[in-house]
């Protein structure tokens, strides 16, 4: 697991598709973007921002579907906690859709618990559901 580099961009255009290649190049630039790899290849991506400009907020996490279920996501995750934990933060956040039971359950797996949810009328159909982790 290791931070992307401008090498990763292509890539992760194409599979974090719902960004502009010139956000995707500045969360690289700015070291949001975590890569998982295998055999030289990506198979998997964490991108993460700061929520208030001071909590780190895991954004996305997508897996290749061949490498799902394999521990690809959790070494990601736990590469993020603890780059996330050597820069001093106390606690992580992430969020998911209220009907997406798997990404809820991963969460709960991951040591999250949730804190709250929003309703994003006209972006979503469902409400936000917020998670938090503390670190020690």
């Amino acid at each position: 697991m290791a931070s992307a580099s401008q090498a990763d961009i292509d890539w992760l255009v194409r599979e974090d598709a719902n960004l502009a290649q010139a956000w995707v190049s500045r969360c690289v630039a700015l070291g949001e973007y975590f890569v998982a790899r295998e055999a030289g290849e990506i198979v998997g991506f964490l991108r993460f921002s700061r929520f208030w400009g001071r909590v780190p907020y895991m954004e996305m996490i997508r897996i290749q579907p061949a490498y799902r279920r394999s521990g690809v996501g959790t070494a990601l995750f736990v590469a993020w906690e603890e780059a996330m934990r050597g820069e001093g933060a106390r606690l992580l956040m992430t969020s998911c859709e209220c009907d997406e039971s798997r990404p809820q359950d991963w969460h709960h797996r991951n040591g999250f618990t949730e804190t709250g949810a929003i309703e994003l009328p006209g972006l979503q159909s469902v409400p936000e559901v917020f998670f938090i982790k503390h670190l020690a």
